[in-house]
C-alpha cells in the first residue's frame, strides 16, 4: 500500500512543476530530495523570466516587503513619470487598478511591520538552501559579499535605511553594517564617484550570477533523473480525483500526483479557479551591463535612486525600476536611458554608453509584499511565487519547505504566513 500523509492523500510519486526559474527549479530539486519524481515545463527556457538578468543579490538582511511607506512618499505625479524609479502607467484594466489600491492600502507602517514580521523566520534559512544545494551537488558558486555597499550623496539620505535597518532588528531580523563616511566608502569601493557623501556596508550577505546559477539548478535536476520540458505552455490543469491533468498549448495532456505553479508574473492565471484570488502585478526590472574600470569587491546599492550594481563576471550589471506594467510589453528603452543618468554621477569608470545585455524582466508582485506558497483549495494544486523582488534570495528555501509539506502533509511555520488562499 502506498504511503500516506497525515491529511490521507498518497505521497506523491512524480509531480509537476510549471515554471523553469529559480522557485520553480528549487521546489522540483527539493522534491528529487524526498525521492519525488519530476517534470518541469516551461512555455520558454530555464531562466527564461525574472530570474536571468536580475540584481543576483542573497540578502536576507534587507529582504522587505515591497508596500512601504516610502512608495506613499512618492507621490501621484512621481509615479506617473517614466523617468521614476517607481513608474505606474496610467491604466483602466480592472485587475491592475485593483493591485495598485490594495498595494498603496499596505504601503503604511503599520502593515510593513506585520509582513516583515512574516519575512523574518524564512528569511534566517535563506543562505541555507544554497548551502543544501550546493553540498547537493549543485555546481554554481554563492559569492561572499566581502563588501555590500549602499551609497548616498548625503549623510541626510542614508537615515532612511538606517531607519528600516531598526525595523529589521525589531521585527527579529538579524544585520550588521558599519556607517562610513564618503571617503571611507570608496576607500573600499573605488567605483564610487566623489558625490558620493555616506554610505552603510552591510555584512554576512552574498550574491550570484542569477542566470549561470539557475542554469546549473536545471543541470542537476536532470542529472537526477528529473524531466525539463520547454517551449510548452500549460493552458489548463483539472483535478481529475486521484491526480491533475496538465493540458499544454502541443494538445498533450498528461497526469500527475501533484503540480507545482511557479510562473512568477503569470501566476494567477492557471490557479484562479483554484481559489487563488490575490492578484500577482508584473514589477518589472531593467538591466545592462558595463566595463568599469574597478570591478567591485561585492554589490553596489543607490538606494536614493534604486539602482542596483552587482559584478558579474568581469562586467559590472547595473539594474533598477519598478515598473507596474504587463508583462508581455516591450522594453521601454526611456526606462534604460533613466537608469543610466541615475547612475551616471555617482559611479566613476563605468562606461555607461556602451551598454550590453539590455533586458527587462516581470518580477512577481502581491499588494501585501508576500509570497504565495502552499496548497490551493485542491489538495493536489500547489503555489510557489509572488516573491517580489525576492524570488532569488527566498527561491531554494521557499523550494525545501513546500516540498516538505507537500511530501508530509504537514505546513512548516515559516510558511504559513503565506497561505495562497489568504
Amino acid at each position: 500500500m502506498a504511503p500516506v500523509t497525515p491529511s490521507g492523500l498518497p505521497v506523491p510519486e512524480h509531480v509537476a512543476v510549471v515554471g523553469a526559474g529559480m522557485v520553480g527549479l528549487a521546489t522540483a530539486w527539493f522534491l528529487q530530495e524526498r525521492g519525488v519524481e519530476v517534470t518541469v515545463i516551461d512555455r520558454e527556457g530555464v531562466a527564461a523570466g525574472a530570474s536571468w538578468g536580475n540584481a543576483g543579490w542573497l540578502t536576507p538582511g534587507i529582504a522587505t516587503p515591497l508596500p512601504e511607506p516610502a512608495i506613499l512618499r512618492y507621490g501621484l505625479r512621481a509615479v506617473l513619470s517614466p523617468s521614476s524609479p517607481v513608474y505606474v502607467p496610467p491604466s483602466a484594466n480592472a485587475t491592475f487598478l485593483k493591485f495598485v489600491t490594495g498595494f498603496t492600502r499596505h504601503s503604511t507602517m503599520r502593515a510593513w511591520k506585520k509582513a516583515m514580521g512574516a519575512l523574518v523566520p524564512i528569511n534566517d534559512l535563506s543562505l541555507a538552501g544554497f548551502d543544501l544545494l550546493r553540498a547537493g551537488g549543485v555546481d554554481a558558486e554563492t559569492y561572499e559579499a566581502k563588501s555590500f555597499t549602499a551609497a548616498y550623496r548625503t549623510a541626510e539620505e542614508r537615515t532612511t535605511l538606517l531607519e528600516e535597518i531598526e525595523h529589521i532588528h525589531a521585527s527579529g531580523g538579524d544585520i550588521a553594517f558599519d556607517v562610513l563616511t564618503g571617503d571611507e566608502a570608496r576607500a573600499v569601493e573605488p567605483a564610487l564617484s566623489e558625490a558620493i557623501g555616506a554610505a552603510i556596508v552591510l555584512h554576512g550577505q552574498r550574491f550570484i550570477n542569477p542566470g549561470a546559477y539557475v542554469a546549473a539548478l536545471a543541470d542537476s535536476v536532470t542529472a537526477r533523473g528529473g524531466k525539463i520540458v520547454t517551449g510548452a505552455t500549460v493552458t489548463g490543469l483539472r483535478d481529475v480525483g486521484p491526480g491533475v491533468l496538465v493540458e499544454t498549448s502541443t494538445g498533450a495532456a498528461e497526469s500527475f500526483d501533484q503540480v507545482v505553479v511557479a510562473t512568477g508574473a503569470w501566476l494567477g492565471a492557471l490557479v484562479r479557479e483554484f481559489g487563488v484570488k490575490r492578484v500577482v502585478q508584473a514589477g518589472r526590472g531593467y538591466s545592462f551591463s558595463v566595463e568599469v574600470d574597478d570591478l567591485p569587491n561585492g554589490p553596489v546599492y543607490f538606494p536614493a535612486a534604486r539602482v542596483a550594481c552587482t559584478p558579474v563576471g568581469d562586467r559590472l550589471r547595473v539594474a533598477g525600476m519598478m515598473e507596474f506594467r504587463q508583462p508581455e510589453a516591450a522594453l521601454d528603452r526611456r526606462r534604460i536611458r533613466a537608469i543610466v543618468e541615475s547612475a551616471r554621477p555617482l559611479l566613476k569608470g563605468a562606461d555607461l554608453d556602451h551598454r550590453q545585455d539590455e533586458w527587462v524582466g516581470s518580477r512577481p508582485c502581491t499588494i501585501d509584499g508576500l509570497p504565495l506558497i502552499g496548497a490551493t483549495r485542491s489538495p493536489r494544486v500547489f503555489v510557489a511565487g509572488g516573491h517580489g523582488m525576492w524570488g532569488i534570495t527566498l527561491g531554494p528555501v521557499s523550494g525545501r519547505l513546500l516540498a516538505e509539506q507537500m511530501v508530509t502533509g504537514t505546513v512548516p511555520s515559516e510558511l504559513r504566513p503565506f497561505d495562497p488562499l489568504r
